[in-house]
């Protein structure tokens, strides 16, 4: 058994941390509000529960303040979260033009990788740390997605349409790799893994 209990895979790309950020502010605001709503109808259920000796007015039929209130602050709260997360989603959609090139096809089961100088791979993905690396992807029969949780990376792989994605690894060792999207009878062998190597080493590799 692992000696440790992890929530999360261990952040190892520059996007990682980004996006664990943005996903637990998210979580906490859904947990607060939850709580706050539940615990309101747990008041109310008590204090006005039939016989209970409680004042019942008149109905109060429209307060333009309160409703301004409660429209407006949640209206500039989840536009202040989609410019965040728009901002982290613009980021992943360019890479860096520097970034280092490696070429990817999906095949029930498995992944075909090839970079610029020629050499090739299946299920494995070398690559150096501290370098952007932009794959550009291809399907060869159905839907996959390519899929690495360390590096908060996924972006589908389309047969007749390439789709591009990038990430920069933050330190050295073996990463998951998944198909995360159903492609038949063997979708849950289809899996791999990503070796982060230090520069110099990474050129020896080549």
């Amino acid at each position: 058994m692992p000696s440790q209990f992890r929530f999360f895979p261990e952040q190892a790309s520059t996007f990682a941390s980004r996006i664990d950020l943005l996903y637990a502010v998210l979580v906490a605001m859904t947990v607060v509000m939850s709580v706050g709503i539940f615990a309101m109808i747990l008041v109310f259920m008590i204090r006005f529960r039939r016989g209970s000796k409680v004042i019942r007015g008149p109905q109060i039929k429209s307060n333009l303040k309160l409703e301004l209130v409660w429209s407006i602050i949640p209206l500039v709260v989840m536009m202040g979260l989609f410019a965040w997360g728009a901002d982290i989603y613009f980021d992943r959609s360019y890479p860096p033009a520097a970034a280092l090139d490696v070429y990817v096809v999906g095949k029930q089961w498995m992944w075909k990788l090839q970079h610029p100088q020629g050499k090739r791979e299946i299920n494995e993905l070398h690559v150096p740390r501290g370098y952007p690396i932009r794959l550009t992807m291809i399907s060869q029969d159905v839907i996959h997605s390519f899929y690495v949780p360390a590096f908060r990376m996924k972006q589908d792989v389309l047969p007749g349409r390439y789709t591009t994605t990038w990430f920069e690894a933050t330190q050295t060792g073996e990463f998951h790799l998944f198909c995360a999207e159903y492609c038949g009878t063997d979708h849950s062998r289809m899996k791999g893994r990503v070796i982060v190597m230090e520069p110099a080493e990474y050129q020896a590799w080549l």
